[in-house]
């Protein structure tokens, strides 16, 4: 019997293993390939892509949508999960600091941003809710990061209201930030991404109430 016995898979087991993670690579990269092409073509278009242009669009063939998808609802929801995770992470790096000001600055200006960015997208996504529990859920969800993070830039300056009056700010600051009077200050009145930032922190400056003295 020999000294040693190796616990060592055999070199054919090893390649095995290897090719299967390399088929889920490639999987991978062709799911996340397909959902970047539905967003690129909705972001070109504003209406729902066809699983052709997609396929097109993402380099693969149609068959490969659907066996990564089960349908292009499906497809839909991992988008609309996939825009909020990037607009979320974006919105993680700005922190609230520095004076009144400065908090309007960097609040306003990471909204525009994100609403030139995924404008189409929302739309998209309001417009063809059907009855999908799912999506109804995304727009919650977003709607809810949106209210968080007003509360979380103007924390000082919410902090002297009752709670009624809180809500209520809320509801009309969140209301003047949508994506529907983003479109309109950009394309109805013509307004640069600068001009339409100022806008909106003029706005808001004149709804908050004075800063509390720290």
């Amino acid at each position: 019997m020999p000294d040693h016995i190796s616990t060592s898979p055999p070199d054919d087991a090893s390649e095995a293993a290897a090719r299967i993670d390399r088929r889920r690579l490639r999987s991978a990269r062709t799911r996340q390939a397909i959902i970047e092409a539905y967003v690129s073509l909705v972001r070109e278009t504003s209406k729902m892509p066809t699983a052709t242009r997609i396929a097109e669009r993402a380099g693969c063939s149609v068959r490969s949508v659907f066996e990564r998808f089960n349908d292009l609802h499906a497809l839909r929801v991992a988008a609309t999960d996939y825009a909020f995770a990037e607009a979320s992470a974006q919105a993680a790096r700005l922190e609230p600091v520095g004076d009144r000001w400065a908090r309007l600055k960097t609040h306003v200006q990471l909204r525009g941003m994100i609403c030139e960015r995924w404008l189409p997208m929302w739309r998209n996504l309001i417009a063809y809710p059907g009855d999908s529990g799912e999506l109804r859920s995304r727009i919650v969800l977003i709607r809810r990061a949106v209210l968080e993070r007003i509360e979380l830039m103007y924390a000082q300056e919410f902090s002297v209201l009752s709670d009624v009056q809180r809500f209520r700010l809320l509801v009309v600051i969140e209301s003047l930030i949508d994506f529907e009077n983003w479109a309109r200050m950009r394309t109805d009145h013509g307004l640069s991404f600068e001009e339409a930032c100022a806008v909106w922190m003029q706005a808001i400056d004149r709804l908050l109430p004075p800063t509390p003295v720290s």
